[in-house]
């Protein structure tokens, strides 16, 4: 017989269920009676004979759990599980297990299937929080490891990197002393040191890049964060439960030098209008009093208006 036409047998015609409950019944029976040692002996005979038995497995693992033979009963927990109808405390068992090791995603699959069969099994519900307080803490730990990481690099001192006798000079002088210090400062800035030529623009520019990073990188997280701040404070400010800031700016009716004044600018949403103050707005070429005018008009019909700066 192939190896082929074997698997293709009925797994059923080699269980001896008789045998199996034999056991089983032996097994339970030293168990109520306090001598597990027996019981998993017993227990090991029956799942021998008929190892799809879900009862036969659980006890099994059960028993061997309660012995502290973790590995092993971790095993048979997840046969159990791979039943087409698994026993659910043998899924909330073996959530504990994968918790223990650490695999909370595998611990809470488990757990949401118990639930998907019993939502209101006991357990399972109160089970459910630790596992999720556990993920939690665990990203909580991984973002600080990381965060400690990337300041451990910003505090490396720029003399620590392979960058030309011209180069570090010209940084001293600029006291630019760590790699941070870098991101703090923009292309603009530097050119505008005096002879701090491309060569040494360009040093420093591949080497932030080698590292995910560049120039002016610290100056732009600011600035998105302080627009991210003023923005929920705007949406709060005037309840935009319906989405007006999400709109497009192609819903105020623009003329077509204001629409391309606000193409130049990045603007997309009214979001990213009311974002901008009339300074922002007048700066950009060929944007004159009338596009202003008619944009504060568009904007108060809507009861909204340019940011303003604090004085």
């Amino acid at each position: 017989m192939s190896d082929e036409s074997a698997a293709t047998l009925d797994t059923s015609e080699f269980r001896d269920t008789a045998t199996a409950r034999k056991y089983f019944d032996a097994g339970f029976e030293a168990e109520q009676a306090g001598d597990r040692i027996s019981a998993i002996e017993q227990y090991e005979a029956a799942y021998t004979a008929d190892p799809e038995d879900t009862e036969n497995c659980f006890r099994l693992a059960y028993n061997l759990d309660l012995l502290g033979e973790e590995d092993e009963a971790l095993h048979l927990y997840e046969e159990c599980a791979k039943q087409e109808k698994p026993q659910l405390n043998a899924l909330v068992n073996l959530a504990v297990a994968y918790e223990d090791r650490g695999k909370y995603a595998q611990a809470e699959r488990c757990i949401r299937q118990v639930l998907a069969t019993d939502p209101n099994h006991g357990r399972a519900r109160l089970y459910i929080k630790d596992i999720l307080a556990s993920k939690a803490m665990v990203i909580d730990d991984e973002q600080e490891k990381r965060n400690e990481k990337h300041h451990a690099l910003l505090d490396t001192p720029v003399t620590d990197f392979e960058l030309s006798v011209r180069t570090r000079n010209a940084l001293r002088k600029m006291n630019i002393r760590t790699l941070g210090d870098l991101l703090k400062v923009t292309e603009a800035e530097l050119r505008s040191f005096k002879n701090f030529g491309d060569a040494s623009l360009d040093e420093i520019k591949s080497m932030l890049a080698q590292k995910g990073l560049k120039l002016g990188q610290a100056v732009e997280q600011h600035q998105a964060e302080v627009k991210q701040q003023v923005y929920d404070q705007l949406k709060s400010e005037v309840g935009d439960e319906n989405g007006m800031l999400e709109k497009s700016v192609n819903e105020l009716n623009l003329s077509v030098r204001a629409r391309k004044a606000l193409a130049l600018l990045g603007v997309t949403s009214i979001g990213d209008l009311v974002m901008k103050t009339e300074a922002e707005l007048m700066g950009v070429k060929n944007f004159g009093m009338t596009s202003l005018v008619e944009i504060r008009e568009r904007l108060t019909e809507m009861g909204l208006g340019l940011r303003t700066l604090e004085a």
